[in-house]
């Protein structure tokens, strides 16, 4: 095709969510894709930090969209400034002929040095690049010197950059805040594949008593679930705090289960936070594939944590028509929560607050029948399809090659 656009993706790894989505691109016919990884530990399987075991994704990473592994100077297994740190990603840029091989280039991140070196290599070719990052302007606090240095970072990084493609309403501001209010940018949702989780969701219904008899679960009772790291700035504990909060009087359970899906270094405090309460559940690391099943028997999702960039988390539950309780401090809430509608969202590390929303929701069983129903039409709204959307709008203003 004459005007088909020549693009190029720089990424540290294959990621689980992003597989489908670069699939999905991969068959526009006007846009020609080449991923360019700098690791491929997440496909040959890693010790995750986070999570505190061995992970192999059981999902399909590489499928249906043309890739390559950059040569490694160093790879340790894990993303970072200074790992994975690759070389050959001018030639590849370049091209067979000398002239620049491509049209466009995307890179996710920019605090890293292969992020860097591939957008310095994209301007010295004359190619324009577009990049896409998480952060948002209340991730950390930051010192004085800290601030000094991001503003001089961003200066510079303001010329190698022709375009920011903001995963949501934070990382908009973050954006307008480093770059200024008039520097391009076109929105691109951070989604998950909603086709994969509603259909899955839909199958789990058929074997939903396989998992409650697995879990010794009533099907009566309301099931709160947390499915992420168990790791500090997740705030685990504040939930368990707040289940506990919910029992009636002394020595008396609460009406609803706690299912906890996940593991990492906080599973011991945790377990013994929940010591002596009969309707927690541990269910340690379940792969991406197995997520559905328990988005299926649960009422409600919470996620408190702090320092949460996203949380696709989220996405992945209203996929499932699932209420949803987020922390302020989880960047998705502007974008997907409307404060009593498809969930509630409240102060960070407040437990009170976070006890008197899973009240609210579980108050009736249609009260979270109800929040759950709005919010899978709003995800509907937020996929890849307006990703696509915004990725074609990018490529037409900074290639004049197709039509948004």
């Amino acid at each position: 095709m004459k005007n088909k656009v020549r693009l190029a993706y720089l990424v540290s790894h294959p990621i689980q969510y992003q597989a489908p989505l670069l699939r999905a691109i991969a068959r526009q016919p006007d846009i020609d894709l080449t991923v360019f990884f700098g690791s491929d530990f997440s496909v040959r399987g890693y010790q995750d930090r986070g999570f505190g075991v061995g992970v192999r994704w059981d999902v399909p990473l590489l499928d249906g969209y043309r890739h390559e592994f950059l040569p490694v100077l160093r790879d340790k297994a894990r993303s970072g400034v200074m790992s994975p740190l690759n070389y050959g990603i001018v030639s590849r840029l370049r091209g067979a002929g000398g002239e620049a091989g491509f049209d466009a280039l995307w890179v996710h991140g920019y605090s890293t040095v292969n992020a860097i070196h591939g957008m310095l290599a994209a301007k010295a070719l004359g190619i324009p690049v577009l990049l896409r990052a998480e952060s948002w302007l209340g991730d950390r606090e930051r010192g004085g010197r800290t601030l000094a240095a991001k503003r001089l970072f961003f200066k510079m990084l303001k010329r190698l950059v022709d375009g920011v493609m903001p995963i949501g309403t934070l990382n908009a501001e973050y954006w307008d805040h480093y770059l200024g209010e008039d520097f391009p940018q076109y929105p691109m949702p951070y989604a998950v594949d909603n086709d994969y989780f509603q259909r899955r969701t839909d199958e789990a219904r058929e074997r939903r008593d396989e998992l409650l008899n697995e879990l010794k679960l009533d099907l009566g009772r309301p099931v709160i679930l947390f499915a992420s790291k168990l790791q500090r700035r997740k705030r685990c504990e504040d939930l368990v705090e707040a289940y506990k909060r919910l029992s009636p009087g002394p020595g008396i359970e609460p009406d609803p289960y706690l299912v906890i899906v996940g593991d990492g270094e906080e599973r011991p405090t945790l377990e013994r936070q929940a010591a002596g309460f009969r309707g927690v559940r541990f269910c340690g690391f379940r792969n991406q594939s197995e997520l559905p099943r328990f988005f299926d028997i649960a009422t409600v999702l919470v996620l408190p944590s702090r320092h949460e960039p996203w949380g696709l988390i989220v996405n992945e539950a209203m996929n499932a028509g699932k209420a949803v309780i987020v922390s302020d401090d989880v960047g998705c809430h502007p974008d997907l929560i409307t404060e009593g509608v498809e969930g509630h969202v409240f102060p960070a590390g407040n437990v009170e607050a976070l006890a008197n929303a899973l009240r609210t929701v579980l108050a009736t069983p249609e009260t979270a029948v109800e929040m759950g129903r709005r919010g899978l039409e709003r995800i509907n709204g937020w996929g890849f399809g307006e990703d696509i959307y915004s990725l074609r709008k990018a490529l037409a203003t900074i290639t004049r090659k197709i039509h948004a």
